[in-house]
């Protein structure tokens, strides 16, 4: 970091990194499905090496690894495990925590339970204080083990809160054909999409719903909205992150969650929320919508030739998020719009 980004930074009230779609393979170099961008499946750990370097020598906070962090191919080959390992030896050699959101890759190679059981479930990491303000209420949310797993919020320091979704909690993938969310997941995704491969979006009115993509429940919504009320009544800002992008401006509109719609209209409903953060779409997007709230889709280090790179650190300050980007990431500043409220700090 030179000189003058160092004095750009240093009044910051914190940074944490932001990295996405790395999918790792020990495997030759490919394309995606369409046969058009190339994927570089062995150099993703080498760009992730470099981001570790990089906010380790910046002394970031945390780290948000935004879904798919090994490749589907790994399942074909019978290594995912053995992937996996060799990504989190990596991430082991971070001096910050990172937080894992499970995308579309994980669950090609994992079930749900299994997710649960492995490093790759950070919900360790959850606010317990505001746990124990009864905003997960049991009884009108059920089992959040069961129902949407790792969905869950932090808080690095007063006044900033970021909730992790589950952007699968709506999905076939990962999930036994025999559950009753498995069963719903796919009613859901029939109706929309009649086709024989689930993952083809032709002749689609809706083509987001394929199954690569995923949705949220109304129970996760729940969740989501009783948070983002609290966040209102204490003049908190929040920062919202998921594998699958929402909003139809900062991304493909194949690659949107199923119920995006219903997901924007929570939090719109909230002053709280600044930015939503997202990966899936492996060249990046950007919006900011009419509630003032920033959409970020980040490049995906999967279609990053070795000669760049693609993560991302953000800086936090009482009135703005600044992202630092390397290789692929632009650099952007996202003011807050203070007229919703006054600034807490």
């Amino acid at each position: 970091m030179d000189a003058g980004t160092t004095r750009a930074t240093s009044e910051a009230l914190f940074s944490f990194g932001i990295i996405a779609d790395i999918q790792y393979a020990d495997i030759e170099d490919g394309y995606d499905f369409l046969g058009i961008h190339r994927r570089y499946y062995k150099h993703s750990l080498c760009c992730l090496q470099n981001a570790i370097e990089d906010w380790n020598g910046t002394g970031v906070q945390f780290v948000i690894q935004l879904g798919d962090i090994i490749d589907g191919f790994n399942a074909q080959h019978k290594t995912s495990e053995k992937a996996l390992q060799e990504v989190m030896k990596e991430f082991k050699k971070l001096s910050a925590p990172v937080h894992h959101i499970w995308g579309n890759h994980e669950l090609y190679n994992f079930s749900r339970n299994y997710l649960m059981q492995s490093e790759l479930n950070t919900k360790y990491l959850e606010d317990q204080t505001l746990l124990n303000n009864s905003t997960r209420d049991q009884s009108s949310t059920g089992n959040p083990t069961t129902e949407f797993y790792y969905a869950y919020q932090f808080s690095p320091m007063p006044k900033f809160r970021f909730i992790l979704l589950d952007a699968y909690d709506l999905s076939i993938l990962g999930r036994e054909t025999s559950t009753k969310k498995y069963k719903e997941s796919l009613q859901l995704l029939q109706e929309k999409n009649q086709n024989e491969n689930l993952n083809s979006p032709i002749g689609l009115v809706e083509c987001n719903f394929v199954q690569f993509n995923g949705g949220f429940s109304q129970d996760q919504l729940d969740w989501v909205d009783k948070v983002l009320t609290y966040a209102d009544e204490n003049q908190e800002r929040v920062v919202i992150a998921g594998h699958i992008p929402i909003n139809p401006d900062c991304t493909s509109s194949i690659c949107l969650a199923w119920n995006y719609k219903a997901a924007l209209s929570v939090i719109s409903s909230h002053h709280s929320v600044v930015c939503f953060l997202a990966g899936h779409l492996h060249y990046g997007g950007y919006c900011l919508d009419s509630h003032g709230v920033h959409h970020l889709t980040l490049e995906g280090i999967i279609e990053t030739p070795p000669e760049s790179n693609a993560f991302g650190t953000i800086y936090v300050y009482n009135d703005r998020l600044v992202l630092k980007g390397k290789g692929r990431v632009p650099d952007r500043e996202m003011h807050f719009k203070d007229h919703r409220y006054p600034s807490p700090f």
